[in-house]
């Protein structure tokens, strides 16, 4: 809490426009069959992965802000890129942990899914709110839905919901196989998981990284990457592509909305790290 105080207290915020009124809104497709995976990034840590007949969906947040009230708390800066009317049917819900930014009660109450993969202590949230079903994995567990193997992964971060429950719930990333290996990180900061998982699980075809909410970096590092970091893990798993993640809408640090993409743009690695507009898709259609 100290640490909080000090950097409220002794460091200013880039200015950001209050809202931005430049997303167009795409409609996705009911479904994506065989080996090709489409990847739409709806805003946020929020994106609709489409493969094998599977529509998968991260951290959903459709609210206009990122906080317990209605009335205070993070706003939304752009819209969503997709109307949540407009998604197609949802057969997995992927969360990476607690953070209201993350878990949106709001919008899971509106959404009927086939199932919902939350880490160790963050069930019995959902189950009180009556969202379900539901299931729990520690890191190294894993689960199937269909053909599609799910493991919980290793993150750099931590939980809370309030002022006295931190770290009460477990927070992870995810790695999906099936005909694409995926890897969707969650909210993280950099660290030697990266490697492990490469080892485990081999060099991704996707990666879905995070790359906003990290100034001041005496604060943040331990919990959020930079965008370069972002781009030393996207090496060090050796992904074919990765996008970028857990941007561009709330500003919840420092940094103004649009500087993780800016910097992003000047030290990523060529077109294998891809920066999204909320409602833009990419298509991996072959497997080398």
């Amino acid at each position: 809490m100290a640490e909080v105080f000090r950097w409220k207290f002794t460091s200013r915020a880039e200015p950001s426009p209050r809202f931005i009124d430049d997303v167009q809104p795409s409609i996705p497709p009911r479904s994506v069959e065989g080996d090709a995976l489409r990847v739409t990034f709806i805003n946020h840590a929020t994106v609709l992965l489409q493969h094998r007949g599977l529509n998968i969906l991260t951290d959903p947040v459709w609210s206009g802000r990122a906080s317990p009230f209605t009335w205070a708390g993070p706003r939304r800066h752009r819209a969503p890129g997709v109307r949540f009317e407009d998604l197609p049917r949802i057969h997995l819900v992927l969360l990476s942990h607690n953070h209201y930014d993350h878990l949106d009660l709001a919008t899971l109450r509106r959404l009927s899914a086939s199932r919902f993969l939350v880490p160790l202590g963050v069930a019995k949230l959902l189950e009180r709110e009556r969202i379900g079903p539901v299931q729990e994995l520690d890191w190294g567990e894993s689960t199937k839905i269909a053909d599609a193997s799910i493991h919980c992964v290793p993150a750099m971060h931590f939980s809370a919901r309030g002022l006295f429950d931190r770290n009460r719930t477990l927070w992870c990333g995810f790695v999906i196989e099936a005909a694409r290996m995926i890897y969707f990180a969650g909210d993280t900061g950099f660290g030697e998981h990266f490697a492990q998982i490469r080892e485990r699980y081999g060099a991704p075809d996707l990666a879905l990284l995070p790359i906003g909410a990290y100034e001041p970096r005496w604060f943040m590092s331990a919990v959020h990457m930079s965008p370069e970091d972002a781009v030393r893990a996207h090496r060090i798993l050796g992904a074919k592509t990765s996008i970028a993640i857990h941007h561009a809408t709330f500003q919840l640090t420092d940094e103004a909305i649009d500087t993780p993409k800016r910097r992003l743009i000047e030290c990523a690695p060529g077109d294998s790290f891809l920066l999204l507009n909320n409602g833009e898709s990419a298509a991996l259609n072959k497997r080398d």
